[in-house]
């Protein structure tokens, strides 16, 4: 390797996502007019130069490399209008030099451990050197040490605001380069001089002279050229390349913002593309961004005047010249805006306004480029159905009473089942929904839905690596769903399968998910598993309507419906002679098969009343089964409140143990707390049995009664304080007071106040 020839060419450093940076290569490129101009990214990318150039291309947008052995991985180049990358690209396109990318391939980049190589257009006139990840890195401790509270400062105010000159800003930047590089530099950056500059020699060895060369890369690169610090072996040690293929996506300011990770020196992508825009002008910039500021605030119902922006931008001028900076920064407008449009609360900056110095704005990429089938697709409906199509969240309610917003929600459902980011269900409360509470049973009987939608560069990542599934949003939906029908091994997982392939349209899935349910459950003991094959199934019976139906027939649903019914009621005594540890399970099935047989007409009510039945008066099965079947029985009206009360005294008598009396309780208490505590009768036995624990097993049963009556809420304890009240007469002993203070008998007073005191305070402690 040539390395004097490789000195010969014109090289200049740079920084990603820097206005200084673009606006000094652009005065530097018109003073050496290269023919070919050689730039660092994925040489791979060389053929989408046009479209990155493309008048109907407009930044943000990012390269993105992405894998096509069916392996998911990809990773992404980007670019802002003001990244000195794009910004060459755009120069030889406008002087018909000839622009090639020179680093190594996307394939090799996406083969290389991610844990030892730099993130793609790492900004190597950062930190570059090895550090342990507990040690303050180079540049942050320098940047301290000058008295500056981050790099990010100290970038702005000694690079980004003065107006350096193209050889005075190559000659600082490759200085810091040197410092930041002075220890040893991390194996994959080396291995990338070496493949770098052989393909800049390549490029003199076809004929062109190296005075009409230009190389634009990262300050690391650059030094390690001018030093001839590049060893052609390294080059060797560079992992196989995975098959890959390359294409343009749009991206956003937002996830520009986000990729300080490795040192973008883009905190603010908005502020820097005015500052780009003013060529470089950093005070235009704070001065329009304040004015930005005050629309925002007055928006709101704030007051911010002109005379406000005026100070505030004085402020922030009179800050930058006390910490000596050519311009004000981030920091400087910040605190100005605090300082005078917000009299000093952060809070409005924290809440609103930061989020306009990063900026929405999402890129677009010329249709010359095309889309693949699911990006295709994606936008198709989007746009067709109005949904939002910006990087900040946005949320909608869809009800599903008519054929469109019904086919909105199959759309957004068919997302979320493939992991395709774009749309989240709300749950309670505005919060985002579980997994189990977005889909499924839960799903299927919903007449409203709320979505929060946001798209992002991560949305058409998806959409590019989903197409080995499928080239339709049905097709990967389908796949996905029949390995995930092919992976279930219980009733229970089989029907959640159905339950998804109708929510999201799939009919393929349907009736494969039909026959794998009848399958499981002829040989399924798992009860758990029955009961939520059982309401899964009911569920499509009853609130099938509003989806597409099974192409097997609704017939089919209800057959499968009964059946399964039936076996779980074959598995209900074995499987409520369970261990502590399987109760809680046992029980959630045994509510689902409960609500089932009453909600469901096809369900065989009777059968299920008469093993409840069984469960109720069963020494075999574990105490808390027999306790939540009599609460069962008894909400249901198949109990009187006698028959309910004899059964509480009988499993609370002094004759059973203590622990299988309290775990009894906890069953019975599940049900439904405030309808029993209600009863007087209950209460009464509930009563008799605490105050006749033996103290010593009172200790031992103590977690299992706290479990039990736990469940008690507010209304709950007021009930059953009043029963408590009523069946010792308490009350009646209160009443007793107005004699006992005409009598003036304050021993006795006194007396009845400890008790009922001590009654109270007990049963507190106990709850």
């Amino acid at each position: 390797m040539d390395l004097d020839l490789l000195t010969r060419v014109h090289l200049f450093p740079v920084r990603h996502h820097s206005p200084r940076t673009t606006a000094v290569l652009g005065r530097w490129l018109e003073r050496v007019k290269p023919e070919v101009v050689l730039i660092e990214g994925p040489c791979d990318a060389s053929a989408l130069v046009d479209v990155l150039c493309d008048a109907d291309t407009r930044p943000p947008i990012a390269l993105l490399g992405y894998r096509t052995d069916d392996t998911p991985g990809s990773a992404l180049w980007p670019f802002a209008e003001y990244s000195p990358e794009y910004a060459a690209l755009r120069w030889a396109q406008a002087h018909s030099a000839r622009a090639l990318f020179i680093d190594i391939p996307a394939g090799v980049s996406l083969a290389m451990d991610r844990r030892d190589a730099a993130p793609p257009l790492e900004s190597e006139g950062q930190e570059t050197s090895s550090v342990p990840d507990e040690e303050e890195p180079v540049s942050e401790r320098f940047a301290r040490e000058r008295g500056y509270r981050s790099f990010e400062e100290l970038w702005e105010a000694l690079f980004e605001a003065p107006d350096w000159t193209p050889e005075g800003f190559r000659d600082v930047l490759l200085a810091w380069a040197d410092v930041l590089n002075a220890g040893p530099r991390q194996d994959a950056h080396r291995w990338r001089d070496a493949f770098m500059a052989r393909q800049v020699l390549e490029v003199l060895a076809s004929g062109v002279a190296p005075e009409k060369v230009a190389v634009v890369a990262g300050a690391a690169h650059v030094a390690a050229f001018i030093a001839k610090d590049v060893e052609a072996t390294l080059e060797a040690r560079l992992p196989a390349a995975v098959p890959c293929a390359v294409t343009v996506i749009p991206y956003s300011f937002p996830r520009l913002s986000e990729q300080l990770g490795y040192g973008a020196g883009n905190r603010a992508p908005h502020f820097y593309q005015k500052a780009h825009e003013a060529k470089c002008d950093f005070r235009r910039a704070t001065l329009e961004v304040l004015i930005d500021f005050a629309g925002h605030l007055r928006m709101r119902g704030f007051t911010a005047s002109l005379s406000d922006v005026l100070e505030a931008y004085r402020l922030a001028v009179t800050l930058s010249d006390l910490r000596e900076k050519s311009a004000p920064g981030l920091d400087e407008l910040r605190e100005a805006t605090i300082a005078t449009l917000c009299r000093g609360d952060a809070t409005h900056v924290d809440s609103f306004l930061w989020k306009s110095v990063v900026g929405h704005q999402v890129g677009r990429v010329a249709s010359r480029i095309g889309k693949n089938s699911l990006q295709a697709e994606f936008w198709r409906e989007v746009d067709s159905r109005q949904l939002p199509r910006t990087d900040s969240p946005e949320t909608f309610t869809l009800r599903l009473s008519n054929e469109v917003e019904v086919g909105s929600s199959v759309f957004l459902h068919r997302l979320r089942v493939t992991g395709i980011p774009y749309a989240t269900l709300a749950g309670t409360a505005q919060q985002k929904a579980t997994p189990k509470e977005a889909g499924a049973q839960a799903a299927l009987t919903r007449v409203r839905e709320s979505w929060q939608a946001q798209w992002t560069p991560s949305t058409d990542v998806a959409l590019v690596e989903k197409i080995i599934l499928g080239d339709s949003l049905e097709a990967v939906t389908t796949h996905v769903l029949q390995e995930q029908l092919l992976a279930a091994r219980t009733t229970g997982g089989a029907a959640e399968v159905l339950l998804e392939s109708v929510i999201t349209g799939c009919s393929q899935t349907l009736a494969a998910a039909l026959r794998a349910c009848d399958a499981h459950a002829s040989t399924d003991a798992d009860l758990p598993s029955l009961a939520s094959a059982a309401r899964a199934l009911s569920g499509l019976v009853a609130y099938g309507t509003s989806r597409a139906h099974t192409a097997m027939g609704d017939e089919a649903v209800a057959v499968l419906c009964q059946k399964t019914f039936s076996r779980a009621l074959l598995r209900v005594n074995e499987a409520c002679a369970c261990s502590p540890e399987a109760v809680p399970a046992v029980m959630d099935a045994l509510r689902t098969l409960h609500e089932v047989a009453l909600a469901q007409p096809l369900a065989d009510k009777a059968g299920w009343l008469a093993a409840a039945k069984d469960l109720m008066h069963g020494t075999t099965v574990h105490p808390s089964a027999s306790g939540l079947a009599t609460g069962l029985l008894y909400l249901s009206q198949e109990l009187t409140e006698e028959e309910v009360a004899k059964e509480v005294g009988l499993r609370l008598s002094l004759a059973v143990e203590p622990e299988v009396s309290a775990s009894w309780l906890e069953g019975f208490l599940r049900v439904n707390a405030l309808v029993l505590v209600k009863n007087r009768d209950v209460v009464k036995a509930l009563d008799e049995f605490l105050v006749g624990i033996d103290p010593e097993l009172f200790r031992q049963t103590l977690p299992v009664l706290r479990r039990a009556l736990g469940v008690l809420g507010h209304t709950e304890r007021r009930y059953l304080m009043e029963n408590i009240v009523a069946v010792r007469r308490l009350g009646e002993q209160g009443r007793a007071v107005k004699t006992v203070l005409e009598e003036k008998d304050k021993e006795k007073l006194k007396d009845m106040s400890a008790e009922l005191g001590k009654a109270l305070d007990d049963l507190d402690d106990l709850l």
